[in-house]
């Protein structure tokens, strides 16, 4: 096994420690610096990329009061808060330890050490360097990608009735920090809903974080969203904080929440009510501080009701819980006049990214369109246009038309779908058919991941 990935920097004025400490952890890390001048940590600090600092609390012979400690842990912490600092003093002055951790030290080791705890504090600070760069790096992305999504999409497409009612209800409850339950089938925009509300909230230079609940297995669910401690279970070979501390500050984003067990359903009801965590393995209480949005496209009232065999689908306790405000977005169908705007958008999208000049839509096409069904919603109409930008050789897309002539066909059959059940389940078997049963492919069309489409496809017996 390879050593541990880590920059260790040991500062301390005797001499016999700095080379005992490094002769011992280098076993264990990568890198490990020592310096006997606590001046040169500035210069250290601009020229490596330290993960952990060991510093001496006293650098003066005779010196008990450990100011220099607290002075040089400060300036540590002002040049780079997410460096871990660990204290050593030969003292064991409570109170000194005490003050340092205030101050912002995560632990302290007094000398003479043992190598064990030593080598624990230093792998536990390593585990917390590595989640609170996990953190920021997740802040940093989310402020680029809310740039990118408020340069490619600036607002949600349309100006129909039924959308125009939507913008309207975001306006209202964005700056709130309500629970909020976005209803609506698949391909209708959930995800971008969501992040709307996210940008236009108070906390939208916080964390963004989306969780798909449908792709969880039951053996991961608590580890992804509460987190848990190394040797916690078999895989559990680090510390790894869950969604709800790495989207604290932010707003967490639970799609396909319909999809979860109701014991599942139990534990998440438990935490929203608390508003803290404990990881699996530990009995530490995390709290945190986050914006709920839940999605699901099932029929989540009809869960609540009990089927003929007196069960329940999903907790009505919980439902309270989640939909302080519920948003419930229109299929495609019922904003047809849309169509035309969301194809320019699209259209622009797909003519950049295959390197091809704007194409114009023939405007029989777009009447055809307004008349198909879309079982598969805006996703369905984008991923329609893209193959049409991909397999059009001219100005104006007239081809366009075979593309929805062959759905047109389907659903004039005698077994076109009733229910939104009936039309999930055509659109998987119709994707299928379409990518000749590459489970990949057709995942990918849908816009879910392979361990959805899989249940979906034993839920449905396809």
């Amino acid at each position: 096994m390879g050593k541990i990935k880590g920059n260790i920097l040991i500062v301390d004025d005797d001499q016999y420690i700095l080379d005992t400490a490094k002769m011992y952890l280098k076993q264990e890390f990568e890198s490990v610096k020592t310096e006997a001048k606590p001046g040169e940590i500035p210069k250290l600090l601009d020229a490596n990329d330290i993960d952990v600092i060991l510093l001496d609390m006293n650098f003066k012979k005779g010196d008990m009061e450990g100011k220099a400690g607290i002075y040089w842990l400060e300036k540590i912490l002002e040049t780079d808060p997410s460096i871990i600092v660990i204290m050593i003093t030969a003292y064991g002055d409570v109170g000194l330890a005490v003050e340092a951790i205030r101050k912002g030290a995560m632990d302290f080791v007094m000398k003479p050490w043992k190598n064990e705890k030593l080598l624990t504090s230093v792998m536990s600070a390593i585990q917390l360097r590595a989640s609170k760069i996990e953190v920021d790096k997740l802040r940093h992305t989310q402020r680029e990608l809310s740039r990118d999504l408020n340069s490619n999409f600036k607002e949600i497409i349309g100006n129909s009735p039924a959308i125009l009612r939507v913008y309207d209800l975001i306006e209202k409850i964005a700056d709130t920090d309500a629970n909020v339950l976005i209803l609506g089938e698949n391909g209708t925009g959930k995800e971008l809903i969501a992040r709307a509300i996210h940008r236009l909230s108070s906390r939208k230079e916080e964390v963004f974080l989306r969780l798909d609940l449908g792709a969880l297995t039951e053996s991961l669910f608590e580890s992804e969203l509460f987190g848990h401690v190394k040797g916690a279970f078999t895989d559990a070979l680090a510390n790894k904080p869950g969604s709800f501390e790495m989207a604290s500050g932010g707003t967490l984003f639970l799609d396909e929440i319909g999809n979860i067990s109701l014991p599942l359903q139990a534990k998440l009801l438990s935490v929203l009510q608390q508003r803290e965590v404990k990881r699996v393995g530990s009995n530490k209480i995390i709290p945190f501080d986050i914006r709920l949005v839940c999605a699901t496209n099932m029929p989540i009232y009809d869960l609540v009701r009990k089927d003929q065999n007196g069960k329940i689908g999903f907790r009505q306790d919980l439902l309270y819980r989640i939909n302080t405000v519920e948003i419930t977005l229109p299929p495609l169908r019922e904003r047809t006049e849309d169509i035309p705007e969301l194809i320019e958008h699209f259209m622009q999208i797909y003519c950049k990214k295959y390197h091809k000049a704007i194409m114009k839509v023939d405007k029989g096409i777009i009447r055809k369109m307004n008349s198909y069904n879309w079982p598969g919603n805006i996703r369905e109409l984008q991923h329609s246009v893209e193959k049409a930008v991909i397999l059009n050789e001219g100005k104006v897309i007239r081809d366009l038309n075979y593309f929805i002539q062959q759905k047109e066909d389907r659903s004039n059959h005698d077994d076109q779908p009733k229910t939104l059940e009936d039309m999930e389940k055509q659109m998987i078997q119709n994707s299928i058919e379409q990518n000749m049963g590459n489970l990949s492919n057709v995942a990918k069309e849908l816009g879910i991941t392979r361990a959805t489409l899989y249940r979906k496809m034993e839920k449905f017996h396809i």
